[in-house]
Order: structure tokens, then C-alpha cells, then sequence
């Protein structure tokens, strides 16, 4: 966007992760909603001169409380993220009629609502890319969320839909998301253009001091969290972009020495030279996928770096500054979740540069 600010406002936003970058592509968001408390809070800490407003969406004062002061302001652009749990890949509803069933599904239903009372001229709606297959019960017929956006919106908006993978975009992370555009006819939103490099994981994060489980390197959010003795043996005992579960010796195991039942993507050390695979929800755990440092070979055999990734790694592998405001204080587990949960900004800014006004 070239020489003109819009206001705009933010649903579903946990810590606004993926807006941070709104204001340099030209949108000023005014008015944002969250239902969680600490997440809500923490975007608030990020973001002193938004309007947070904390509450069920669902409910209809909290509703028209977020209309009412995107109206005052004349928002022109709303983004979305309405909750994944019941689409996430991860979960138990895959199909795609106990999807349907899962009133977790139906948040979305308030961004239909919230498009059609302030009529924005741009929409970003995002989400794990199921949310493009996910069918809803609308007045008692299964649609999809492009039958649904279509039926209410075809006449006003371009709709455009597409899958995009967040490394192909500046980010240094591999994070797949469904990325739906509404804009209204007349108006001018281009794609972006992929970059002609992939930022890897030693390009964001090869200058930091290693570091070992619990042990501190005096810069801000560079910590090693502390793990469990003999998950850091195993992992000492693993080489750079391979499980423990293929060392002959070293793998995980109980107490009694049977092994530990588990896929091939846990206990795993993520690859210097590409970007990182996606950031989970528990990248706080050695056990879950793909979230083990790199490592260096050691002279005695074994690897550096037997921990997960710091909190500032994890900033970096997201696409945010070192100095990304939050408080000092804030609890290592709730920044964990919300960089697992979020979509990088880098993307949301790439999207949105392309308006034109």
C-alpha cells in the first residue's frame, strides 16, 4: 500500500503476532478482540494504543462493542484468525462431519457478521489450510467456508483463496496457512511476489552463543530451558536434522530400558541449512516435533546444544525483532504458545503491501 494509511481491526487476535508488521504496509489497526485474558493482556502490553477488547466474540455486547468502534473510526480493513483447534490437523475432527458438529468451527461465523454490519473494503480471514475444506451447517445445508463467503459476498467482494507457505515469504519457518482476500469490486489487491531466497535456519539464528539446558547467555529471552537429564544424554547423542530414536544406544527410553513408543519427527533436531519446520504449540518439550536445536559437532563425538529452542530463536524463526515489546515479565510458557499458535507477520505485511490505494 503507497502513500495512504487505512485504520483497520483485528478478531481473534491472541498476542497480534501476525500483524505486527501492519503499520510500515500502511494499515493502523484501531480496535481488536481476544478471548483470552493473558493473551489479550499481553497484546495490550504490545500494542498500548489499540482498543483491546477481552471477551466471547459469540456474545453480542462484546460484539457490538468491537463494531461500534471500528464504525467510530471508519475501519476499512478487518483480519481474522478465528481459532483452529477444531480443524487443527492435530486434533481428533478430521472428519469432515465431526468438523461440522464442532461449535469451535463456527467462530467464523461472527466474521461473516462483522464484514456485512462495517463492510470493510479488504478481508484477510486465516488459518490452518483445512480451514478451505472445512463445511459448516448453514440454515441446514453443509457448505463450505468458500460457499458460505460466496453466498453473502459475491455481489460486493472479490474472493480469492489460496495456500501459502510462510519460508516463501521472508520468514525463516516452513508454516503453511489458508489465506483467504475479500476485497470490494472496483478495487485493485495484487499477489505477492515469493522471495527469490529462503531464509534459513543459520541465517536467523547461527550468530547466537550455543547454549545447554538451563544455562543463561546474558541476552535477553537466550536462555536454555531446563530439561529432563537423560533427554539431554539422548539428544547430545543426536546429529543435526536426525531423531534420537535412530541412535543405537542413545534412544529414548524407560526406566526399565524398554523404548519409548514414538514417530521419527520427535526428538528430532531441526536442519541448519533450511528453514525451521513449523513452530508447535509445545516447543517447549524435547519429546514433540521438530523442535530440537541444530547442534554442533563436538570433538569428543557428540552435539551442542541439547535443549529446544530459546525464546529468542523462536522470535527470529517467527520473523519478529530481537527487541519485539514484550514484558520482561511475562511468562516463558504463555510466549511459547502464542509464537506456536500465530502466523508470522512477515506474510501478513507481504499480502498487504500489494493493495492499492
Amino acid at each position: 500500500m503507497k502513500n495512504k494509511k487505512i485504520k483497520g481491526m483485528s478478531l481473534f487476535s491472541s498476542a497480534g503476532i501476525g500483524e505486527y508488521y501492519l503499520s510500515r504496509a500502511g494499515v493502523q489497526i484501531v480496535v481488536a478482540n481476544e478471548l483470552i485474558p493473558k493473551r489479550g493482556n499481553l497484546y495490550r502490553s504490545i500494542y498500548p494504543n489499540h482498543k483491546m477488547v477481552i471477551g466471547d466474540i459469540m456474545d453480542e455486547k462484546v460484539f457490538q462493542k468491537v463494531r461500534d468502534v471500528a464504525l467510530e473510526n471508519d475501519v476499512e480493513f478487518l483480519i481474522a484468525s478465528p481459532p483452529c483447534q477444531g480443524i487443527s490437523v492435530a486434533g481428533k475432527n478430521r472428519n469432515i462431519e465431526d468438523m461440522a458438529k464442532d461449535s469451535r468451527n463456527y467462530l467464523i461465523t461472527q466474521v461473516v457478521k462483522m464484514i456485512k454490519e462495517i463492510s470493510p473494503s479488504y478481508v484477510i480471514i486465516e488459518n490452518v489450510p483445512l480451514l478451505l475444506k472445512l463445511k459448516l451447517f448453514i440454515e441446514g445445508n453443509l457448505l463450505t467456508v468458500e460457499e458460505i463467503l460466496e453466498n453473502e459476498f459475491n455481489e460486493l467482494y472479490n474472493i480469492d483463496y489460496g495456500i501459502y507457505d510462510t519460508s516463501d515469504f521472508g520468514t525463516p519457518q516452513v508454516r503453511k496457512r489458508a489465506i483467504i482476500r475479500m476485497y470490494k469490486k472496483g478495487l485493485i489487491w495484487n499477489l505477492p511476489q515469493k522471495s527469490h531466497k529462503k531464509i534459513t535456519v543459520r541465517d536467523a539464528i547461527g550468530d547466537l552463543p550455543s547454549l545447554e539446558a538451563g544455562e543463561e547467555s546474558g541476552i535477553k529471552w537466550h536462555y536454555g530451558r531446563n530439561h529432563d537429564e537423560n533427554q539431554v544424554i539422548w539428544m547430545k547423542h543426536t546429529a543435526t536434522g536426525h531423531s534420537a530414536f535412530e541412535n543405537k544406544y542413545y534412544f529414548p527410553k524407560k526406566k526399565d530400558g524398554t523404548p519409548i513408543k514414538g514417530y521419527q519427527s520427535s526428538y528430532r533436531r531441526i536442519k541448519w541449512d533450511e528453514p525451521s519446520p513449523t513452530i508447535t504449540i509445545r516447543n517447549d518439550a524435547i519429546s514433540s516435533q521438530r523442535n530440537v536445536h541444530p547442534g554442533k559437532l563436538l570433538e569428543d563425538g557428540t552435539y551442542s546444544d541439547a535443549r529446544v529452542m530459546t525464546i529468542l530463536e523462536l522470535m527470529r524463526l517467527t520473523g519478529l525483532p530481537d527487541n519485539w515489546p514484550i514484558p520482561d515479565d511475562t511468562p516463558e510458557i504463555l510466549i511459547r504458545q502464542v509464537l506456536g499458535e500465530c502466523i508470522p507477520p512477515l506474510l501478513i505485511e507481504a499480502l498487504v503491501k500489494e493493495i492499492e490505494v
